[in-house]
């Protein structure tokens, strides 16, 4: 009996030795593939990946959730740099750009970055930078970090969300979050999916984000989805996105204190952050927010629909006087 629980007991260690193993071949392979393309700055401690490009009026991108600053270099960031200095970063744990803690990057923990954490930390990259005064616009998981930064700083022209979390949400999240947001799951299932998970599983994962439209060619090849799957990133993201209504919450009882511009693009027919749940509040809750409804659009307006979300910028422009 002894014999044979050693055996079991060591081919199990063998297993998680091997599982380590293949992901972190994988991560090397992504790293390769998916090198940094803007610089690295220190921000405090943190490495924070930036990239910048364009003259104008400041405006600030900030990515959704499982991206980075890809997402914008595809193509949005190329539509706005005659008109804006564009400031491109990747949050916390995501793309290049470490986690702000040390209790943030153990393997076996619930601690995360929350909104208003990344904001300060966004916010102190870009005064680095030399950014003054900019218009934040945030896509998806970036919607509350914008609004967040609104909450904590004055130094900003306004705000544009798009498709952007932003109030309190019924029910729970998919289960892949609770599962890799938990401890137990960052320690030991994280590795699994990092070490396993097939390329269809990330085709699969852009055609439904993109839904109902599809993800312009080439998109899958330029943003490197591979990125989220290391490790690392794959719990950084997990975490806070499955720990995040809590912050949500709160900061819903505040919105009343921001006084910029804000631009809010959405679409209808998005099942990721639907438009009813988050954005249709806004102008009850702001004043002066002005929310633009995209009819059957999805989740990726800046991609699907990029002039009604550079409209949303050129308004908030001219709402702060930059313009």
């Amino acid at each position: 009996m002894k014999t044979a629980f050693y055996v079991v007991l060591g081919l199990v260690a063998l297993g998680l030795v091997v599982v380590q193993v293949l992901a972190a071949k994988r991560e090397r392979d992504a790293a390769a593939a998916f090198p940094p393309t803007g610089q690295i700055i220190d921000v405090d401690g943190v490495s924070v990946h930036v990239e910048q490009m364009g003259e104008g009026p400041d405006l600030v991108l900030i990515h959704g959730a499982s991206g980075n600053t890809r997402d914008f270099t595809f193509a949005f960031a190329d539509r706005v740099k005659d008109r804006y200095r564009v400031t491109i970063l990747d949050r916390p744990g995501l793309g290049w750009t470490d986690q702000i803690l040390p209790q943030h990057r153990s393997a076996w923990t619930t601690t995360h970055a929350n909104p208003t954490e990344q904001a300060r930390l966004l916010k102190s990259a870009t005064d680095q930078l030399g950014v003054k005064r900019p218009i934040v616009l945030g896509h998806s998981f970036g919607g509350i970090v914008a609004l967040a930064w609104a909450l904590e700083f004055d130094e900003l022209a306004g705000i544009v969300s798009v498709a952007g979390v932003a109030n309190p949400w019924p029910g729970e999240l998919d289960w892949t979050y609770q599962v890799n947001g938990s401890a137990w799951g960052g320690g030991l299932m994280v590795p699994v999916l990092a070490a396993f998970v097939p390329d269809s599983y990330i085709d699969n994962a852009v055609s439904s984000i993109f839904a109902p439209q599809t993800a312009p060619q080439g998109y899958t090849d330029h943003v490197g989805p591979a990125l989220i799957l290391r490790r690392a990133s794959m719990r950084a993201n997990a975490r806070q996105v499955n720990w995040l209504r809590p912050h949500v919450v709160e900061m819903s009882k505040s919105y009343g204190n921001i006084t910029v511009p804000v631009e809010v693009v959405h679409g209808d027919a998005d099942t990721i952050v639907p438009l009813d749940v988050h954005s249709a509040k806004l102008p009850g809750q702001i004043e002066g927010a002005n929310v633009t409804v995209l009819p059957g659009v999805g989740h990726m307006p800046q991609h699907t629909h990029p002039q009604d979300v550079i409209e949303a910028i050129d308004r908030v422009a001219a709402r702060a006087g930059l313009r």
